[in-house]
């Protein structure tokens, strides 16, 4: 939505209209899985980027969060939060991420880092495919046990993505790069390490392969794994701990998450993961 406007969050009432979204969008029922007033008043106060977004009318709809961190002992943001009400979707969580990262680069930072669940196949090809993220860590059960329905009947295990925004590769995804897009036979042909059959109305592991030793490979997931915690929670954890399994077993040995690659009518996403920084 062009006509919405994005600034920079300061005040207290300001904030508390944050801590409403957290709750509309993330639809959390304890303030324990909140982050409050206080908290985002310590912290922008010494650095934090808090920015909103405000329909025509002047209503917030949506925000992005990133407190200072560290890495490697140099200065980055990690973005804990970024958010925007379902009627309102549709560019607007990219026009807040490309703030975000103006806000970074002004302050003179070139690592934002944040975590999304590698089972959400919309968040992996947003991270992945239009923002140019790449991944080498995997988190179980970062945030230990969530009141959210999006999050709640599996582990919330985490992917963390790593945002290098001045790197050329980024830039190449931000410039939306026509050639970008096109791969190399080699990478199309890659394994895909889990063999995946449809079983009812769900996707389901039929074989996982441990043993790829090709540069580049693929993990597959499904989608709609939302709706498959509401109606199918044994099939969903099932998922998780096979996904578990693949990322941990070849993060370990050196692979990183360069890609992601949805096919929205077959029901499944794609992680491309590469070794020795070919992507």
């Amino acid at each position: 939505m062009p006509d919405t406007v994005i600034r920079d969050l300061h005040t207290i009432d300001e904030f508390r209209k944050v801590v409403e979204l957290e709750r509309a969008i993330w639809g959390y029922t304890d303030s324990g899985d909140l982050v409050t007033v206080p908290v985002f008043t310590f912290t922008v106060h010494r650095g934090a980027t808090l920015i909103g977004a405000f329909d025509p009318a002047g209503r917030m709809v949506g925000f992005a969060y990133a407190v200072v961190g560290m890495k490697d002992r140099r200065p980055m943001h990690w973005s804990h939060m970024a958010g925007v009400l379902p009627e309102h979707r549709g560019g607007l969580g990219y026009r807040l991420k490309l703030e975000q990262r103006q806000r970074a680069l002004a302050q003179g930072i070139d690592l934002i880092e944040w975590t999304f669940d590698p089972m959400q196949t919309l968040n992996a090809h947003f991270n992945f495919a239009k923002l140019g993220g790449v991944a080498d860590e995997y988190a179980v059960n970062f945030y230990g046990e969530s009141t959210s329905a999006l999050h709640r009947g599996t582990p919330t295990d985490r992917l963390v993505l790593s945002w290098n925004i001045t790197a050329p590769h980024v830039v190449r995804r931000l410039e939306q790069t026509p050639e970008l897009r096109m791969r190399a036979q080699e990478v199309g042909e890659a394994p895909v390490v889990n063999t995946t059959v449809i079983d009812g109305k769900w996707r389901t592991v039929k074989v996982i392969d441990l043993t790829v030793k090709e540069r580049r490979l693929w993990i597959e997931i499904p989608a709609g794994f939302t709706e498959m915690q509401q109606e199918a929670p044994d099939r969903a954890l099932q998922w998780r701990l096979h996904v578990r399994q693949m990322f941990q077993e070849y993060l370990a040995k050196g692979y990183r998450v360069v890609d992601f690659v949805l096919q929205r009518e077959a029901g499944f996403g794609r992680y491309l993961l590469a070794r020795d920084g070919q992507n």
